[in-house]
C-alpha cells in the first residue's frame, strides 16, 4: 500500500511534468516573443512571453538574483522529493497530502527544466524569429521560463481607486505555475489539519 501511493504519486508528477514541456515546447518553437491568440474570446489567451524571474512573471535581482533563485528551485525540489518520499511511508498520511505536495514539485521541477535547461538546447526567441533546437542563448542555470496562459477578464472602470484602468488579472503565467498555485491552495484549504498536527 505504502510503496504503490509512492509509485502513484511518482507518475503523476511524471505526467504533470510531460504536460508542462510539451505546452512550453510547442510554444517556445512555434511562436514569437509577443504573438498571441485567442482561446476563449478575449478573456482567455495564449501569449508568448519569456520570464527571467520567479512565478507570474516576477523578477528578482540580475544575474545574480537568477542564479541563486534557480539553485533555490534546485534546493526546494530536492527537498520536497525527499518529505514525499518519507511521508509516502507512513500510514496515517493522506493521500490529498501527498498528491497536493506532488502538484507543487512537479510545478517547480517543471520551471527548474527551463531555467536549467533551455538556455543551452534552444536558439533566442524574439520578436521576429521563432526559437530552433541546437542553439545556445544563455548558460546552463540562466535559461527563462516560457510562459503563455492569459487571462485578461476585465479592466477596472476608471474610477476605481489605484486599480482603475488595469486589467484585473495581468500576469502570464505556465502550467508550472498553476500546478503549484492548486497544489498549494489544495493543501491549506482542504489538508490544514494535517500540517496543524504535525511536528
Amino acid at each position: 500500500m505504502k510503496s504503490s501511493r509512492g509509485r502513484n504519486m511518482i507518475i503523476l508528477g511524471i505526467i504533470l511534468v510531460v504536460i508542462d514541456q510539451i505546452i512550453k515546447i510547442l510554444v517556445k518553437t512555434n511562436m514569437v516573443i509577443g504573438e498571441n491568440f485567442s482561446v476563449f474570446g478575449d478573456w482567455f489567451r495564449i501569449l508568448f512571453i519569456e520570464n527571467e524571474g520567479m512565478a507570474f512573471g516576477m523578477k528578482f535581482g540580475g544575474l545574480t538574483g537568477k542564479l541563486l533563485l534557480s539553485l533555490f528551485r534546485v534546493a526546494l525540489f530536492t527537498f520536497l522529493c525527499w518529505w514525499i518520499r518519507r511521508l509516502a511511508k507512513r500510514e496515517d498520511v493522506p493521500t490529498g497530502v501527498l498528491a497536493g505536495l506532488t502538484l507543487i514539485t512537479a510545478g517547480a521541477f517543471g520551471n527548474i527544466i527551463d531555467s536549467l535547461f533551455y538556455g543551452v538546447i534552444f536558439s533566442a526567441s524574439t520578436s521576429t524569429t521563432v526559437a530552433a533546437f541546437g542553439g545556445h542563448y544563455a548558460p546552463f542555470l540562466f535559461g527563462k521560463v516560457v510562459d503563455m496562459f492569459y487571462f485578461p477578464l476585465f479592466t477596472w472602470p476608471d474610477w476605481v481607486p489605484l486599480v482603475g484602468g488595469h486589467i484585473f488579472f495581468e500576469p502570464v503565467f505556465n502550467f508550472a505555475d498553476s500546478c503549484v498555485t492548486v497544489g498549494a491552495f489544495y493543501l491549506i484549504l482542504f489538508q490544514w489539519k494535517f500540517f496543524m498536527k504535525e511536528d
